[in-house]
């Protein structure tokens, strides 16, 4: 039964049980008591004669009417008023009350109501009070501006109306009223404080809440420092209210001020535990987390709601592993009491620790300590999985729900797409939709995830008529779609998305997906010029739009825009960013500046398994494959486990660099140490590194070891290449024999240039007739190399046998000179020919630079 204090006009008495008369009469009887037995003299001394039992007091209605209210049987004592035929405004609002205390608000306005048309009544400010308390349980603002009116009507002769009142408006109108309320609507709860004659505490109190709903933290300090001005002593209510408004802030100065002014007002404001909460929330708010933990420390009595808070703080400002040592300690007390929120901070720590066996102890605790798991904590619990890479036991969890809520389904598509099981991601979403679940936001942009991934425009295209049809919008839809239909390959359609809203009303997501699009379909050009209009439009940059443009540079192999790109992210901090940096490494390794990707590797402060991947991968593109396995050592003794793609790295960079041994090495403990089963890209990684050795004999052999899971084209391929490099002749007619059994349906040109290339040095013409004849009558075409250079900020691309240049026949020229040079040299001495040779590539720079120059300008 929830306590109920009484607010009447009536001093307080004492409540009397009696009895209810049976006859006609309306006067109440008393209790009858029977006589007391007393004892023998013989078994007990003689004792004083008892004083006589005191005559109970007759109570009074009211009284009877609020012991009822408090015994939580309020439409009992209306019956009992039901039968008064003239009751008092007394009466009238000890009804109102007990309905409000008892959590029955709509009851208490029909009352209210009902008094009201009730000829003769009179209304109190104790009326006023109860009935704008019930409109604010029951967010009932247009009830509450009627009766309102209604106060103002009945005191407009009252010069000084109680002041219960107009705490109660206060009360009502910051409760009702909606955070983004408009500016009149705001204006009721100032208006309100505005004409108050006389404020007290309370009101204060209530007017900081109000600002600090409305997020207008500033001004909810001022109002805290004018009522400290007025000589109005705070409570620990006003501490509580004004905390969070100085963590919006984010001002740690303020913060350590008003906290002493709490050890000031002495022990009452400082062990109050809703004060230490609050305290502890403000300084984990504006990142002063020694001082919330030695405000945690110095409590000496903490409720779970303490405990609590010190986790969340912990958790809330990257530090897990402090806040998962909190929980422990909070398990070892007696004072804490673990509950839902409890579990849900520390499933939130080890889920940015992202480590699965910490995450299965948690679990456990969590399967220990409550008997029945709410759905809020199976959602959260799958998300935990999930982020640890467990998508398999994710699911378990979410297939041994009895109860599922929108939340839960969303949380597992989501997580199937975040770990690449796109498909059966889709496959959940159908299930979802036969269960007769709402799609909403977050199951919509799983979806257009899911096909941004699988490059699916049909999925992304009955999802973008799905948001349509219903109407759905939601933050950040815009970038999305313009994704998804770029990465399935409609640019054009990505483009009218991007046009149909002004550039002011584009937001930095946006950009940034125009921009992506653009240099993933190889329109470098375009995304160079998106990002210039983005700058012109006051749109700064942040990690992802340089992450974005950067492999633009290196398509387009411009190391001085990369520069820029460099300058522009140290100038604005961003080259910390784990991002930035590892696209960094990519750009200056692609256009040929290792000692530049290094460097930026060296300087990244935060480096993740895609980082060290991608400088593992510029090792081997440049023949360091000593430095790629040293990188790789590093990487294991820093905690940073390998991934498939990392093994992809490391073992092309062995191939490039012929270090099979330690190649073949690092293939077994792929998965009798890392637990991750090889692909159809390691595979290759190990047929070419055999191959590329002359090992073509066990390179084959591995090959067939495989069975199915050697079917695919670039593991023969690869295999062909060797055969064919170290005159492997026969094996390679069997090899391509195979490979072009399978490559028929999927109209490649390569192998069939490769397998001609090996009939031609076997001097077998019929055979490389034949093969070419086949390629053209499949209209099968090799897809062409590219050559560029660039000077003076402007990129010069070749290709064999391009006509397309400016200064073709400059270039021409150059080549035919360049060429009869080499046949003139060949009759010179080799000794003269290594002195010579330089000299005219120099000579050839210099004249084909001059010939990009002259067409520049």
């Amino acid at each position: 039964m929830p306590s109920c204090t009484a607010i009447s006009s009536s001093p307080s008495r004492s409540f009397t049980f009696f009895t209810i008369a049976s006859s006609s009469s309306d006067s109440p009887r008393p209790i009858s008591y029977s006589p007391i037995p007393t004892l023998s003299e013989d078994t007990h001394p003689p004792r004083p004669k008892p004083k006589p039992i005191p005559k109970p007091t007759t109570p009074t209605i009211r009284s009877r009417l609020s012991q009822l209210c408090q015994q939580g049987d309020p439409h009992l004592a209306r019956h009992l008023f039901d039968s008064l035929p003239f009751p008092s405004t007394v009466l009238w609002n000890t009804i109102i009350i007990g309905f409000v205390c008892n959590n029955l608000p709509l009851h208490a306005l029909h009352f209210y109501a009902r008094m009201k048309s009730t000829p003769s009544t009179r209304f109190d400010s104790y009326t006023f009070s109860a009935t704008l308390k019930a409109c604010a349980l029951s967010l009932n603002l247009s009830t509450g501006k009627i009766i309102h009116s209604h106060f103002l009507r009945c005191f407009q002769t009252n010069p000084n109306p109680s002041r219960i009142v107009y705490n109660s408006l206060l009360h009502m109108y910051s409760t009702c009223l909606p955070p983004n309320a408009t500016q009149p609507e705001r204006d009721y709860v100032l208006k309100v404080f505005s004409v108050m004659p006389k404020r007290d505490v309370v009101a204060w109190n209530t007017l900081v809440s109000w600002h600090v709903k409305t997020e207008r933290h500033v001004e909810a300090v001022k109002a805290f420092r004018q009522m400290m001005q007025r000589g109005i002593t705070p409570s620990a209510v006003s501490f509580v209210n004004v905390f969070p408004a100085v963590a919006g802030t984010g001002d740690s100065r303020t913060a350590r001020a008003l906290h002493g002014l709490v050890v000031k007002f002495g022990n009452e404001y400082v062990d109050d535990l809703f004060v230490v909460s609050s305290a502890i929330l403000m300084y984990a708010e504006v990142g002063c987390l020694e001082r919330a933990r030695v405000v945690f420390e110095r409590c000496s009595e903490k409720n779970t709601e303490v405990w609590n808070t010190m986790i969340a703080g912990y958790v809330q400002n990257n530090c897990p592993v402090e806040g998962i040592d909190v929980f422990v300690a909070a398990l070892d007390s007696d004072e804490a009491v673990c509950d839902d929120v409890t579990f849900l901070s520390v499933i939130s720590a080890v889920s940015q620790l992202q480590q699965v066996k910490l995450a299965e102890q948690i679990h456990a605790i969590v399967l220990k300590c409550l008997v029945v798991l709410p759905v809020m904590i199976l959602n959260a619990i799958m998300v935990m999985y999930s982020r640890c890479s467990s998508v398999e036991t994710s699911f378990k969890v979410f297939d041994k729900m009895v109860e599922r809520d929108p939340v839960s389904w969303n949380t597992i598509v989501s997580s199937f797409v975040q770990n690449g099981l796109d498909e059966e991601a889709l496959m959940l979403v159908c299930e979802m939709q036969k269960q007769k679940f709402a799609f909403d936001s977050v199951t919509v942009t799983a979806l257009l995830s899911a096909a941004s991934n699988l490059r699916n425009s049909h999925v992304g295209r009955q999802t973008h008529a799905y948001l349509i049809r219903h109407g759905i919008e939601f933050e950040g839809m815009e970038s999305y779609l313009i994704d998804m239909y770029a990465k399935s390959g409609f640019i054009r359609t990505s483009e009218l998305l991007f046009e149909q809203n002004f550039p002011s009303d584009r937001d930095q997501a946006t950009w940034n997906s125009m921009i992506a699009g653009y240099t993933q379909n190889g329109l470098n050009e375009k995304a160079i010029i998106i990002l210039r209009e983005a700058l012109l439009h006051n749109v700064v940059p942040n990690a992802v739009t340089l992450a974005s443009i950067l492999p633009a540079c290196s398509s387009m192999g411009s190391i001085a825009f990369a520069r820029q790109i460099h300058g522009f992210s140290i100038r604005h901090s961003l080259d910390q960013n784990v991002f930035v940096g590892t696209a960094l490494v990519d750009t200056y390794s692609k256009t040929g500046a290792i000692a530049y990707a290094e460097d930026v590797f060296a300087r990244t402060p935060e480096k993740n398994s895609v980082t060290y991947t991608t400088m593992m991968m510029s090792y081997g593109q440049h023949g360091m494959g000593r430095k790629a396995l040293t990188l790789y050592d590093s990487m294991l003794r820093s905690g940073i486990e390998p991934d498939a793609v990392t093994f992809v790295a490391i073992l092309s960079a062995c191939s490039y660099t012929g270090l099979v041994d330690e190649g073949l090495q690092i293939y077994e403990s792929m998965e009798e140490v890392h637990k991750i089963k090889p692909s159809i890209e390691h595979y290759c990684c190990v047929a070419d590194m055999l191959g590329r050795v002359g090992r073509v004999v066990e390179a084959y052999e591995f090959v067939n070891e495989l069975g199915r899971d050697g079917n695919a084209i670039e593991i023969w391929g690869s295999l062909l290449g060797a055969c064919k490099n170290h005159g492997y002749f026969e094996l390679g007619k069997v090899v391509a024999e195979k490979l072009l059994n399978m490559e028929r349906e999927q109209r490649m040109a390569g192998y069939h240039v490769l397998l001609s290339n090996i009939y031609a040095e076997e001097g077998e013409w019929q055979n490389v007739y034949r093969v070419r004849n086949q390629m053209k009558e499949k209209g099968l075409q090799k897809d062409i190399g590219c050559s560029w250079v660039e000077t003076s900020g402007f990129l010069n691309c070749f290709v064999s046998r391009d006509e397309k240049h400016p200064q073709n026949a400059e270039i021409y020229k150059v080549l035919d000179q360049l060429t009869k040079d080499m046949k003139d040299a060949d009759t010179l001495t080799e000794e003269n020919e290594l002195s010579v040779f330089p000299s005219m590539l120099d000579t050839f720079v210099t004249k084909l630079l001059a010939a990009a120059e002259k067409s520049k300008a």
